[in-house]
Order: C-alpha cells, then sequence, then structure tokens
C-alpha cells in the first residue's frame, strides 16, 4: 500500500474558484516533495517546469485531455501489436523516466528536480511505470504516472518501437478497470492520444470528476 508522506505547507489555489486564471498556468513555486506533488493532484494540478529561471509551474488545462476507460480504441494492427510485445508493470522505473526525460525528444520537460521527485513518489508506492519489453529483452516504450484511489494521472510515454507505447497504455487501462479506476488523466489532447480514444473536457467538468475520483476505494495497482 501507498505511504502517506507529510502534508505539504503550501496552499495550492482552487482551478475551479470564481475569479481564478482562465488560462492552462494556475500557481508558480513551491516545492516537490511527495506531499506537495499528492496535494497537487488531489487538487487539480500537475507541475511543469517553465524554464530553470522561472522555477516551477503548476497548471490544469482548460479543457482537460482524458481516456474514457470504456471508450478505448484499439485497432486491428494494435491488437497484433499487443501479441508481440511483453508488458511489465514497475520492473523499471528508473529506467522508464530517464528514457521520457531525454533531452533530445521534442519539447523535453523532464528536469533533474522532476526525475528525483516522482522517483521518491514512486518508492512511497504511488508513482508507476508500464513497460513494454521487445522478445529480445529489451525496454522499447511505456509510461509512468500516479494512481491516487480512482485516479490515474498519466505523466509521460515513450517508444522506440513500433506501438510500444500505445501497447503499454491499453496494458495500463485493462489495468484501471480491473482495479476500480474511474479517471484516466492524461493532461492535454494531443494527437497522438486521439487516435487512442483521448477526448477534452472543461476543466468544472475534470474536477467534478476527480472529486468523484478521490471518494473511490481502488485495490492497489501491483
Amino acid at each position: 500500500m501507498p505511504v502517506e508522506p507529510p502534508a505539504s505547507p503550501w496552499e495550492f489555489p482552487d482551478p475551479g474558484a470564481p475569479g481564478t486564471s482562465p488560462g492552462d498556468l494556475v500557481g508558480l513555486g513551491a516545492d516537490l516533495e511527495p506531499g506537495t506533488l499528492l496535494a497537487a493532484y488531489r487538487t487539480g494540478l500537475f507541475p511543469m517546469p517553465l524554464s530553470r529561471r522561472r522555477g516551477m509551474a503548476w497548471w490544469s488545462p482548460d479543457p482537460r485531455g482524458v481516456i474514457p476507460l470504456d471508450a478505448l480504441v484499439v485497432s486491428r494492427s494494435l491488437r497484433r501489436s499487443c501479441r508481440r510485445y511483453e508488458v511489465r508493470v514497475d520492473t523499471a522505473f528508473d529506467d522508464m523516466i530517464s528514457e521520457c526525460s531525454d533531452p533530445r525528444r521534442d519539447g523535453a520537460w523532464i528536469s533533474p528536480d522532476i526525475r528525483r521527485a516522482y522517483r521518491r513518489l514512486h518508492e512511497l508506492g504511488w508513482a508507476h511505470s508500464i513497460e513494454t519489453w521487445d522478445e529480445r529483452g529489451r525496454l522499447v516504450g511505456g509510461l509512468y504516472g500516479v494512481h491516487i484511489a480512482g485516479l490515474f494521472a498519466g505523466e509521460s510515454m515513450f517508444h522506440h518501437a513500433t506501438d510500444a507505447s500505445k501497447v503499454a497504455l491499453v496494458s495500463l487501462v485493462e489495468r484501471l478497470r480491473d482495479i476500480g479506476v474511474v479517471l484516466l488523466d492524461v493532461q492535454w489532447l494531443t494527437p497522438h492520444l486521439t487516435t487512442l480514444g483521448a477526448v477534452e473536457i472543461p476543466r468544472p467538468e475534470y474536477l467534478a470528476r476527480l472529486r468523484e475520483a478521490l471518494t473511490v476505494e481502488s485495490d492497489p495497482f501491483e
């Protein structure tokens, strides 16, 4: 079972409160301690640095990208790929986040501080990796994210082989259904995620779904 860390000393803005900035960025500062990260997710926020000079930024996109767990789109070719790879859970979290943070990737944003923070969340049982391995035993794709009650917040994914990240997502959705998770957050919609059934919902609707998800007693992720 996950270990609850000390509470955060920071108070996050309520992204659903009247007068909140209509943009996706809702706060700056704070820290990346485990208690702070969990408080952010429970409020509807997640961290992503603007730049090294300006420090940590906290985001609540409007609209928000989610994947309905009963509407994942799995093509025939993707089903074939699912049979081609092996999927493992939490066997190579450090390798996974290192691959996702490769500075050569377009739009790379995962800083060393972010890597250290999510490793600590993983050690406490909150952050998890879904890993895709090929027939030669090589890590070729996957994703990682945070599981809290009925929420899974996807953070990043990568692939070095065809469909490898998509196979990890298919496996994730199956696992989330099995353990009783009701909300899969993917932050922003991308063309890649759209092909898999991701949709956008307004911020107020996301926050309402989040409140409901946080009351769910899901099973452990393992």
